[in-house]
């Protein structure tokens, strides 16, 4: 894999005039003049509440750049009704960068059945609609009027899932690259501690914004291919068959509408709408585009690969699942090239992902001077994601188990990134000493997966040629290290640590890697759990796990083995509670069913169930909007995938995993019939639901739900979505928010 400079090497000598670290970055003016400032470097605009604290981007990335010696200022959950609490801190010397916050706004504002939430849980006292949705456009409109000629970088979760053409399920329909609707100078994607270092460190030195073109983990807009580049159309890496009628997949009419009806026979095809160059913004002539089917490896870094354009993408599901799929496909920062979508005249270019972080830059990035508590400005409220996570540390990034309905690896990587022992050890001694409230329990040691430290391939060479989604589906590479020691060793160095009463584990455990090591699991019962320990194997058929790139229940049920036995061992009770996915892309109704009749088999009764929520850029995303896989090589012919859509449909697959509530038998009676097994309908222990329905429950129930709901004021916000109401749905769920 390609080397990258090390963080700390561009740091500015130690004579440099920069400033010991701001107690506090500054969120007012007041706070600037009492660090003396008169302007700050860069300004970050958040959707969360600013907490000075490493779990929190703004923080995270404020304090990066603090070390490398660049004034920054914070703006917290503006009202972004106007452009003045824009203006707060004044102009940025350098840039703006714009950031939802840690989660997806979207995700964070709705539940995976587009009901509005009334909570938020990274705002004071967790109070809701203190961001807009889609809230990194309206930030970055707001931004650009009140600087007009400010450079803007858009950045988080929310950004980097959006940086082509995406299907967005609150509207349903494919929606263009974010780049272009924010109108941003730079899209920043994946952990972006290098890509912002490099930004502010070239721009300080003179260089323009737009000259920023070769930073990896970087988007961008041009007007044309550069002519020293290799262009490789993508349906000749992974062809996705003749389309029907035949057309140029990437010729549009002069409007921008569907493709043109002119066949479609070789590389080399008329194009009409490649534009002459930023200072013309017309449509040139009619030209050809030769596309290279083989490249030689010397040339690979001045490659790209061409997709299917948004205008395409918008009309046809099959070229969505493949342009998602090649996405997927180069995401190996070890053998990606750089991608390119045409939108109209314009050219979506995203550079390869940026190189995984070394230990040692992970052990400097979570040492510098962190707070670890909410701005002082918030006084007593409470902040729900702080309180979850206040402590808390995390141990690694990134996670290679590429689960098909989550986002972790399109945004971090499937490299694991590691921080030293002593690094973590350092970080709860802080904690320890430090943050308030502190009773001897750490919370949780961990990640987006628990037990994924230090696990890698064992050839740096087969992990950077590597195109495998996953390092554990279908099964365990066999290239895969799977020692578990260093993790065991970092448990028992953290939980003898003086003051250090227990150490809990509240990251998901990826138990089909814990059965490979009894030890951990040993290990895990006997000291890390406080009576429960959440799982997640999301189903028991193997369809749906499949789809989901999930192992099967076997697996689940030789890790509970292993768990009860060493709890047993330890004299203790303890009990694993698994999570369960609704309405999944291949889930059928008799898979729910199966799930249904396995749950009650194991005496398990869900509080809360989650839905399917397509997130964007996701590959279970692609299948729900098309139909098809993007696991395998997609073609006119694949085999469709089942997608259970519609608000019916998705409620009766919740209702399933909910059989035990009276509320759901109405539904599930009516199911249960149409599906043929009225034989699971009655009293008995192998039945699932009862024929007898108790007053108040069911139908009636619902009938008074409805006419609340419909006396109930509706409140909206400028969004462009339909009005919905606040209330929450039965059994309301993260939808989304649960990390693996």
């Amino acid at each position: 894999m390609q080397a990258a400079p090390q963080l700390t090497s561009w740091l500015r000598p130690a004579t440099a005039p920069r400033g010991a670290p701001a107690p506090f970055l500054p969120t007012s003016r007041a706070e600037m003049e009492q660090l003396g400032w008169d302007q700050c470097d860069v300004i970050i605009v958040t959707g969360d509440a600013y907490i000075d604290h490493p779990s929190f981007g703004m923080a995270l990335i404020g304090r990066v750049l603090e070390a490398q010696g660049f004034r920054v200022g914070i703006i917290a959950q503006p009202d972004w009704h106007s452009a003045s609490p824009f203006k707060a801190l004044g102009r940025p010397r350098l840039f703006f960068g714009v950031t939802a916050g840690n989660m997806d706004s979207m995700v964070n504002r709705y539940t995976a059945d587009r009901r509005a939430r009334s909570d938020d849980a990274y705002t004071p006292d967790g109070k809701g609609g203190a961001r807009p949705d889609r809230s990194v456009i309206v930030y970055a409109q707001r931004v650009r009027e009140a600087y007009k000629d400010v450079p803007l970088v858009i950045g988080s979760i929310e950004a980097s899932l959006r940086r082509i053409a995406h299907f967005d399920y609150w509207s349903e329909k494919v929606r263009r690259s974010i780049l272009l609707d924010a109108k941003a100078d730079l899209l920043v994607f994946g952990n972006a501690e290098r890509q912002v270092m490099e930004i502010a460190r070239r721009l300080d030195a003179g260089e323009s914004i737009g000259a920023l073109t070769d930073i990896r983990g970087t988007a961008f807009v041009r007007r044309d291919v550069p002519a020293d580049w290799i262009e490789i159309d993508s349906t000749h890496l992974d062809a996705p068959g003749p389309l029907n009628p035949p057309v140029d997949p990437y010729a549009m009419t002069p409007t921008g509408g569907r493709p043109a009806t002119d066949a479609y026979s070789a590389p080399g095809g008329a194009d009409p709408t490649r534009s002459t160059g930023p200072e013309s913004g017309r449509p040139r002539p009619t030209q050809s585009i030769k596309f290279a089917r083989d490249v030689r490896n010397s040339d690979r870094s001045r490659s790209v690969i061409r997709l299917p354009a948004y205008e395409q993408v918008v009309d046809d599901p099959v070229l969505y699942a493949h342009a998602s799929r090649i996405l997927h496909l180069e995401s190996n920062p070890g053998n990606a090239r750089a991608l390119v979508q045409r939108h109209g005249d314009q050219q979506v270019w995203l550079n390869p992902p940026p190189i995984p972080l070394s230990t040692q830059e992970m052990d400097w990035i979570y040492g510098l001077p962190y707070q670890r508590r909410p701005h002082p400005s918030y006084g007593k409220a409470n902040i729900p994601a702080y309180k979850m996570i206040r402590f808390s540390v995390a141990i690694q990034r990134g996670c290679f188990g590429g689960c098909t309905f989550c986002s972790i690896t399109e945004h971090e990587g499937r490299i694991i990134q590691n921080r030293s022992e002593q690094s973590v050890l350092r970080e709860i001694e802080q904690i320890r000493d430090t943050v308030p409230g502190f009773t001897g329990v750490i919370s949780d040691l961990g990640g987006p997966t628990a037990n994924m430290y230090r696990l890698a391939c064992k050839s740096p060479e087969i992990e950077s040629a590597c195109r495998r989604p996953s390092c554990v589906f279908p099964g365990i590479c066999p290239n895969l290290n799977t020692d578990h020691s260093a993790l065991i060793h970092l448990y028992r160095r953290a939980r003898e640590l003086p003051g250090v009463k227990k150490v809990l584990i509240a990251s998901g455990v990826r138990y089909d890697l814990a059965i490979e090591s009894p030890e951990y699991v040993r290990e895990l019962a006997q000291h890390h759990v406080g009576g429960y320990l959440k799982i997640a194997p999301e189903h028991v058929r193997e369809g749906p796990l499949a789809m989901m790139m999930k192992p099967g229940v076997g697996t689940y049920d030789r890790f509970k083995e292993l768990f009860d036995r060493y709890s047993k061992e330890a004299g203790k009770e303890q009990y694993l509670i698994p999570y369960f996915i609704a309405a999944h892309p291949g889930t059928t109704d008799e898979d729910m069913l199966e799930l249904a009749l396995w749950l009650k088999r194991n005496g398990f009764r869900a509080d809360q169930v989650q839905a399917f929520l397509p997130s964007p850029m996701a590959t279970a995303t692609a299948m729900y909007h098309s139909g098809r896989n993007p696991l395998r090589r997609v073609t006119r012919s694949s085999a469709t995938v089942t997608v259970p859509k519609g608000l019916r449909v998705r409620r009766l697959h919740k209702a399933f995993l909910r059989y035990h509530d009276a509320n759901n038998w109405p539904l599930l009676r009516e199911a249960l019939r149409r599906m043929g097994r009225a034989d699971l309908i009655g009293p008995g222990r192998h039945q699932l639901i009862p024929s007898w329905q108790p007053p108040g429950t069911g139908h009636a129930r619902e009938g008074q739900r409805a006419a609340k709901a419909k006396a109930r004021p509706m409140r909206t916000q400028h969004t462009g979505l339909p009005r919905v109401p606040r209330t929450p749905s039965p059994g309301a769920n993260a939808g989304g928010r649960r990390r693996r």
